[in-house]
């Protein structure tokens, strides 16, 4: 930690340390930056960040806290629209730490957790039990419970199941004064706080009338200080009620206890397709009466971004035929069998046939893998509007306006026009079914005219909803929008407001200038042109900056990259760590401050000092590039930051070693006995370790790629050769090539006893650990060289295959810049290759046993149906092949053998591949070749690559 100018915090932080606090303080200047953003447009940085580990941590720095006079603002997965957990003072962040599911009650329906359990969490953890947790956001891999509650989230679904608030029976809080207390839906047995609730709902049943006319009869509600429903129907005062939505400016919450539903065993999807959004929502009105468990809305923008995403290979084969709609609603049936479901699908199709709006197309699925991709396609519509190629990008700060379903059609073709008055294009998803649709402005904030238009567009939207009866917050909640809070209730029930903050809150400690401020205080609400926004920084980046770290700029935080499921592979050091620097979105601000501070000439070296520090627990492992929906590709930022880096600072001696490794290993591949000896003895490996920082660095084959292509039957590549019938190409690379020549022998003989000709090169060098490391210059001169090969080879006209997923992926990316677009080279991996060419393989009847597939994880996040071709391919040759779903090894080809790395390593092998690997009846297959090193090191049986397994099904039955 560094110290801090604020002589109140430097106190504070001293009487935490010195008062027992467990958990993390971090006040450095890359940790504040992290933490200024959110999934708005707002850019507002923290004083500092503590990470409490217990209920009695945020007791004892909500009570210090007002002893030195610091504001508190909780935070939790940070997905907020609207700058919810963005404040000035100590943000506390519960993610971290506060992630444990404590009792589960089956008899009473109930689960307690802490706050940081993220929801997908909870619902891997009910599923075996057969319950789930019903509010469903499309943030569910990272957002928090605690962060639900602030919020009240409701979801897909919620028409049936509610919000949030309908589903906590208990919260145990800690008020401003650092005091705990435990609430329920019935009241609190503290008798300070319940004194409070008589004297409120004695007010609140006086005011019965006001409240009437001014909440509007909405599913969603005027969440935040709940008045239409904080008084129960016994009397008492739902505390519940009143705290959900009040986004942390009441109390801080350390432990709920939820409700949990059943979880449907049914269930089916309807895609209903339509020539324009118009006619799409003008008919919820009418699909509602067949009673779906939801009816969910996107538009033709979404559904054409998420084709030319790596996503649209899960989907075309369900959406291809519809895709050029205008409008789509999705309308899903859920239920305890299939007659139920069933029973409803009859009930839409009733309701289709009376023809009340032209429904272009339609296409039903009960196929869980289809459902599963199509939800994940809606889950993230809210990326995807970042993803556009243009400098104008979806915004969301007004993206969650509700009016009644019924006006829904008519508000959103007002909306449209609306914003064509202002020239603004948008794209839109959302919930129909509860007259909740998500509409995004296109902005480009780093003009000064577009941040403008927040106030234009977001004062003419609240004017829109008030007309017809809705909110311009429906699912969201309020952050920096809580400036029209009075608008809506008006000045009496906003007084109210005002005086149950002064109950709980009466400094303006908690969240201070959000939704109200406490009566008599001088403290004003922000206001939403007022906070400092993220845009205003990024126009100070210079243009030269702004092309390398264009990627990192388009960031809109919504934090994908936190995705808690260790068995998915984006980020694994974000995994490893839950340190919110070390995922993509934490490197991305920092690379868009580093980025700023030099366009400016200011002093840089705490910014550039944080940034490296990020970037060294980077794996390079590519998942984010693919799996981020707005496609921030850290590990090409990466390369590209510690080119410039190094350009002003010495290279650590490792790199200058791993800068000629590749090419020396070409070398020393030739005499693999004497290689090894010399490498592998005790002092080369002390050596290795104690000046490169290396460890377990790979041995040689003792059989020669080209020899082992020679002995499985095939030969190597010449110039003059004539390559015969059925000609394919194996473009070796330098890492199976040199240390894993059987694989290049299996699949010379797989493919040989399919009938190919088959031909090779020598090893090619693909400079990967040069790009990786940031040699520009030397992988520039080595991609030429490399193309300029694959180009003769490609004049052949045989196929090329690559052996290596991350070579692969290379050739097919970063060989394809400063070659052309449309370069004359193509190579295909092999799974690629084999299903295109399924009928070449025999069909042959099933076999007992099964195999388990491991995907190199650059390989499944970039292409995502390699998968499902290799199950293909296994099945045509009557072998059963189950997907595993895994995160990364731990390898990624260097960071595994870095010395540095070893513990991280290991603890990801451990997080998400041990398990997987020892489940008993199936046989491990790998991809990759650095997931097969990782296991050989720490896993407890070998593992091959896929081809071994085909080929020993034709050995032993040949055709």
């Amino acid at each position: 930690m560094l110290d801090h100018p604020n002589s109140s915090l430097t106190r504070f932080i001293d009487a935490l340390r010195a008062n027992g606090f467990t958990g993390d303080i971090e006040s450095d200047l890359g940790a504040c930056l992290v933490a200024a953003t959110d999934n708005s447009i707002y850019h507002v940085a923290p004083d500092a960040i503590l990470f409490p580990k217990s209920a009695e941590d945020v007791e004892r720095l909500a009570r210090l806290a007002q002893d030195h006079d610091i504001a508190l603002t909780a935070r939790g997965g940070g997905t907020g629209t609207n700058g919810q957990s963005l404040n000035a003072g100590v943000v506390v962040d519960m993610s971290r730490h506060m992630r444990d599911i404590l009792a589960l009650n089956l008899e009473a329906g109930s689960v307690t957790v802490q706050p940081g359990v993220v929801l997908d969490q909870l619902n891997t953890y009910l599923k075996p039990h057969g319950f789930f947790f019903a509010p469903t956001v499309s943030t569910s891999s990272r957002a928090t419970v605690g962060g639900m509650f602030a919020t009240d989230a409701s979801g897909k679904g919620s028409r049936i199941y509610g919000r949030m608030s309908d589903h906590v029976a208990a919260a145990n809080v800690v008020l401003a004064n650092g005091r705990p207390v435990s609430v329920t839906t019935h009241g609190t047995s503290d008798a300070e706080l319940g004194q409070m609730g008589r004297a409120l709902c004695q007010e609140l049943e006086g005011k019965a009338a006001e409240i009437a006319r001014r909440f509007p009869d909405l599913n969603r509600g005027l969440t935040g200080y709940n008045l239409d429903q904080a008084r129960g129907a016994s009397g008492d005062l739902d505390f519940i009620k009143l705290l959900a939505g009040s986004e942390g400016t009441l109390a801080l919450t350390t432990q709920l206890t939820l409700r949990v539903t059943p979880f449907p065993k049914q269930r089916a999807l309807t895609v209903l397709a339509y020539d324009d959004c118009a006619l799409a929502l003008s008919h919820v009105p009418r699909l509602v009466e067949a009673d779906p468990s939801a009816i969910e809305f996107l538009d033709d923008k979404i559904l054409a971004l998420a084709a030319a995403s790596p996503m649209w290979s899960q989907l075309e084969g369900v959406l291809g035929q519809i895709g050029d709609a205008g409008g789509f609603l999705f309308v899903e049936f859920i239920g305890e069998t299939i007659k139920e479901v069933a029973a409803g699908q009859k009930r839409l199709a009733r309701i289709l046939e009376q023809g009340h709006v032209p429904v272009a197309a339609q296409v039903t699925t009960a196929e869980p893998t289809d459902m599963s991709a199509l939800w994940e396609m809606r889950k993230r519509s809210v990326g995807l509007l970042a993803a556009v190629e243009t400098k104008r990008i979806g915004l969301p700060f007004v993206e969650d306006a509700a009016v009644p379903p019924e006006k829904l059609s008519e508000f959103v073709a007002e909306f449209g026009a609306l914003l064509d008055g202002f020239n603004l294009s948008y794209g839109m998803f959302g919930h129909a079914d509860v007259g909740c649709v998500h509409v995004r402005p296109m902005l480009n904030m780093r003009e000064a005219q577009d941040r403008a238009m927040i106030r234009k567009v977001s004062d003419a939207v609240s004017d829109l909803c008030q007309r017809h009866g809705g909110l311009i917050w429906g699912e969201h909640g309020k952050g920096v929008r809580g400036e029209y809070v009075e608008r809506y209730v008006g000045p009496e029930l906003y007084a109210v407001m005002r005086r149950i903050k002064a109950w709980f809150d009466p400094d303006n400690r908690l969240n201070p200038g959000k939704l109200v401020t406490a009566a008599d205080s001088d403290l004003k609400v922000m206001k939403i042109d007022a906070v400092p926004m993220r845009g205003t920084r990024d126009a100070e980046v210079n243009e030269q900056a702004f092309g390398a770290f264009e990627r990192a700029i388009a960031c809109n935080g919504n934090g994908a990259c936190h995705n808690w499921a260790p068995d998915d592979p984006m980020c694994p050091s974000y995994k490893a760590t839950r340190d919110k620097t070390q995922a993509p979105k934490g490197r991305a601000t920092l690379f868009r401050e580093w980025s700023r501070s030099t366009s400016l000439g200011e002093p840089v070296e705490e910014v550039e000092a944080a940034l490296k520090e990020s970037l060294d627990t980077c794996l390079s492992c590519k998942s984010c590039s693919g799996q981020c929906p707005v496609r921030v590709d850290i590990p090409t930022m990466k390369s590209e930051f510690l080119s410039r880096y190094y350009e002003r600072h010495n290279r650590p001696l490792r790199d200058h070693l791993l800068r000629y490794m590749e090419r020396l290993s070409m070398h020393l591949r030739r005499r693999p006995r004497l290689a090894n000896m010399a490498m592998g003895n005790p002092i080369s490996r002390m050596v290795l370790n104690k000046a490169f920082g290396l460890s377990d660095v790979p041995g040689f084959s003792i059989t020669s790629a080209e020899q082992m292509v020679v002995d499985n039957g095939g030969r190597i590549l010449s110039k003059s050769d004539n390559l015969g019938d059925k000609p394919v190409v194996l473009v070796l690379d330098s890492f199976t090539g040199a240390f894993e020549t059987q694989v290049v022998g299996t699949v010379t003989g797989l493919l040989v006893r399919l009938g190919y000709s088959v031909w090779a090169c020598p090893p090619l060098l693909n400079g990967k650990a040069q790009q990786v490391r940031g040699f520009a210059r030397d992988f520039d001169v080595q991609r030429s060289k490399t193309s300029a090969a694959l180009k003769r080879m490609a004049a052949a006209g045989a196929p090329m295959i690559s052996l290596e997923p991350a070579v692969t992926d290379l050739f097919s990316k970063e060989y394809q810049t400063g070659v052309g677009v449309g370069a004359a080279f193509r190579v295909l991996s092999l799974d690629s290759f084999l299903h295109d060419n399924l009928e070449d393989l025999p069909r042959m009847p099933a076999q007992d046993g099964s195999y388990a597939l491991f995907s190199h994880c650059t390989e499944k996040t970039a292409d995502p149906a390699t998968g499902r071709r290799w199950v293909a391919i296994f099945a045509r040759l009557g072998l059963k092949l189950e997907q595993v779903s895994t995160g990364c090894c731990g390898m990624a080809g260097l960071f595994g053998h870095e010395a540095e790395h070893q513990d991280m390593s290991r603890d990801l092998f451990d997080l998400s591949w041990r398990g997987p690997l020892t489940k008993p009846g199936r046989t491990p297959l790998a991809t990759g070749f650095s997931c097969r090193s990782q296991v050989k090191r720490f896993g407890e049986q070998p593992i091959f690559h896929p081809a071994a397994a085909l080929l020993a099904r034709l050995t032993q039955n040949p055709t």
